[in-house]
């Protein structure tokens, strides 16, 4: 029998202030629920428009479990399909990527469209004369998402009609993505090469939580970061060598707890929010020479000095985004089932800078984010024993307590010490609101 399906009340009384139910992670039905309602009614990130500079070039990907394409138009504009053919439904476009030359064609009864979703073409069209195949929708051709935003190149998708508008879903978070783009000379990024995409077999909201949670790196990470920092420390060195940027990259991640308390939290309403309010593992990277002249003469002085002084660590864009501004590269969280999600991850080239800044993006991306990193995978170990620890019965709920303050928090938004677990806290009354909100617009539509 169906328990949350239908039932708002049902759904909102999963979340608590301070802890949450585990059918959270668990249970099929929520996850269904998650897809059909926040999924859909949250902007989420498709991708770049550097990934489209021209027109009839594309990609795609998923809006929770629905097919999208991202083309861009013969009018310069970017545009979103879901990806499947107005005939019998099959997928137009079946490449992660490419360039066609002037229509999108079904590769099952040849139907095609024009790259704004609109039916062009069907093989012997007489054939649904005096049909009533005019009014259907299947004459409408491929299905255009109505509400889409390019900001600073990053495209994002809302499904559904209801549901905030992007600006005021997102409000001054997006200054995150502001800064990243800041740090080219030219305020452009470019993504550069193909992506590093790995299975995690747990729930998607572990991995999004997971980003801003400071109580755990010092402990999951003390294998793979701490043994190479130790290795480094253990060995005799001249004076004055320089610190190799694998070491740089590594090393912070075994801070201790004080580190990450004073490093701060930033929490904005809707679920985001970024760790590194003060300074983040990012900090301390060595200067690349030629880079902090070429932002000067772009920006002058005092712009530059505001650029180069922001080191967020991971900015959560609630649920789907999230990214490193400081060292350009960004992870996308693509839910499979209630258990299984992909994640993406993507490297930026900051436009009007020397391979330098790519080189020390590209060398992160490997040691922390792709399938054959070591970090990533301390990560991955944690949230597949959490998934298979969440079967245990006798408690059916998951503390969320540490740093917990009822009267600050009537309105979560705000500055916090480092290692407290508001993050997850503001992502799950999020996470709440947004399901309860969409659930209760589709019963009265």
């Amino acid at each position: 029998m169906s328990h949350y399906t239908g039932n708002p009340d049902a759904i909102a009384a999963l979340v608590r202030d301070n802890e949450v139910h585990r059918d959270v992670y668990t249970s099929p039905e929520v996850f269904a629920l998650e897809m059909r309602h926040l999924w859909r009614s949250s902007w989420i990130y498709v991708g770049h428009d550097s990934q489209v500079p021209d027109a009839g070039d594309y990609v795609t990907t998923q809006v929770g479990l629905e097919p999208v394409v991202m083309i861009r138009d013969r009018d310069g504009e970017v545009k979103v399909l879901l990806n499947r053919c107005a005939h019998k439904g099959a997928k137009v476009v079946t490449e992660p990527s490419g360039h066609v030359q002037s229509i999108l064609r079904c590769p099952y009864h040849g139907w095609s469209f024009h790259f704004d979703g609109s039916l062009r073409l069907i093989p012997l069209q007489n054939g649904y004369e005096n049909t009533g195949f005019d009014s259907a929708c299947a004459a409408g051709g491929m299905v255009r998402v109505r509400h889409v935003a390019v900001y600073r190149g990053f495209v994002f998708v809302r499904l559904s009609d209801t549901g905030p508008e992007f600006h005021d879903y997102f409000g001054d978070s997006l200054s995150s993505i502001d800064n990243m783009a800041d740090r080219s000379p030219e305020g452009r990024l470019e993504i550069a090469g193909g992506v590093l995409r790995y299975m995690h077999d747990c729930n998607w909201k572990m991995f999004i939580e997971n980003l801003n949670d400071t109580m755990h790196p010092m402990v999951a990470h003390h294998s793979s970061a701490g043994t190479a920092r130790d290795l480094w420390y253990s060995q005799q060195h001249p004076e004055g060598t320089k610190k190799p940027m694998v070491v740089e990259q590594f090393e912070p991640f075994v801070s201790n707890y004080e580190f990450f308390d004073n490093m701060g939290v930033r929490i904005y309403p809707n679920g985001h929010s970024f760790t590194g309010v003060h300074f983040s593992i990012h900090s301390a990277y060595s200067e690349v020479p030629g880079y902090h002249e070429a932002l000067r003469a772009a920006y002058g002085e005092e712009k530059t000095a505001q650029i180069l002084a922001t080191n967020r660590h991971n900015t959560v864009y609630y649920p789907s985004l999230t990214i490193k501004g400081a060292i350009q590269a960004i992870r996308v969280a693509r839910p499979i089932a209630v258990n299984r999600t992909v994640i993406e991850s993507w490297t930026f080239r900051l436009a009007g800078t020397s391979d330098e800044l790519l080189k020390r993006t590209l060398m992160y991306s490997r040691l922390i984010n792709a399938p054959t990193s070591v970090v990533g995978h301390d990560d991955l170990t944690c949230y597949r024993g959490i998934q298979e620890g969440l079967a245990a019965s006798g408690n059916d709920w998951v503390s969320l307590h540490r740093g917990f303050d009822p009267a600050r928090e009537q309105h979560i938004a705000g500055d916090y010490n480092g290692t407290n677990e508001v993050s997850m806290r503001g992502q799950f009354r999020a996470w709440r609101d947004r399901m309860v909100e969409s659930m209760q617009a589709e019963v009265h539509t």
